[in-house]
């Protein structure tokens, strides 16, 4: 699939700006709802949601600040707001009621996010698969720690510098090596004035530990099945975060995914797709 092909072409106004999404395979088919993580977009999902979409109704969007959907100076771009975009997203797309809860598969701070929404705000998923998430303490590596540490210097980086940063730190998620065109569709959303603002901010706004001190010792009431998911060579958050996090939610299923870094979607798309289409075939 080319960068082309990949476009979010309908809109949803929020409470934190406006949102951009779309939705993949037949209408009346059972929901998944696809949430990525930093500093990505929708578009790292777009292997697997095609191969989802084949037996599911995928909704795949933008977190605000992020990807195509609205950047601004003034936007609140924490992990709780984040979740509270997800609630509101999950009504707008009528999937509220009962039957229609959806399946809910989440990514690096999408799985905080969606931990956050159903923990704390209310959304209810019939399943959740958390990818690789930002759940246990501590959390951050080195770089995401250093840049949200001195922010307001690397806010100064002449253009060609900040393209070079996040050139760098948007390859180090993969173990395999991104394809130039997925590399590219990636960083080109921070390149931008509105887009260096909003990279900078999305860290600062959301400090280690900040989004996960107030659920990691309620993972315990997850009472819904649950998939962890993670790639064997995950350097961001180490595979053992795997086993700790599976250990504190009851019933949880553990798959490691050998080969992949932390863009497993990327790493290995294919087995990752397999793995998650079986979760969510699966009948509680």
């Amino acid at each position: 699939m080319t960068a082309a092909e990949w476009n979010l072409d309908r809109s949803f106004s929020s409470s934190s700006g406006e949102i951009r999404w779309t939705a993949l395979g037949p209408a009346g088919a059972p929901p998944v709802v696809l949430v990525h993580g930093t500093p990505f977009s929708s578009y790292v999902w777009r292997q697997p949601a095609r191969a989802l979409a084949r037996q599911h109704r995928v909704y795949v969007w933008d977190l605000p600040g992020y990807g195509a959907s609205e950047k601004r100076p003034d936007q609140d771009l924490s992990l709780d707001a984040q979740a509270r975009v997800l609630t509101e997203l999950l009504a707008h797309w009528g999937l509220t009621e009962e039957g229609r809860q959806p399946g809910v598969v989440a990514h690096d701070f999408g799985g905080t996010i969606s931990l956050r929404a159903h923990l704390l705000h209310g959304a209810a998923y019939a399943r959740l698969a958390l990818v690789d998430p930002v759940a246990i303490r501590p959390w951050g590596s080195p770089t995401y720690r250093l840049l949200g540490e001195r922010s307001d210097v690397f806010r100064q980086l002449p253009p060609d510098l900040h393209e070079a940063l996040v050139h760098r730190y948007v390859a180090s998620g993969s173990h395999a090596g991104l394809h130039p065109d997925t590399h590219a569709r990636v960083v080109e959303p921070w390149l931008t004035e509105a887009g260096k603002d909003s990279f900078y901010r999305q860290i600062e706004q959301n400090p280690p530990l900040a989004a996960t001190d107030d659920i990691q010792d309620r993972y315990g009431e997850l009472d819904l099945p649950v998939l962890v998911a993670w790639g064997a060579e995950d350097t961001w958050i180490p595979v053992a975060r795997a086993h700790e996090l599976a250990k504190l939610i009851p019933g949880a299923e553990l798959r490691i995914i050998e080969g992949a870094g932390h863009l497993v979607q990327e790493d290995a798309p294919a087995e990752l797709a397999a793995v998650l289409g079986e979760f969510l075939r699966t009948t509680p």
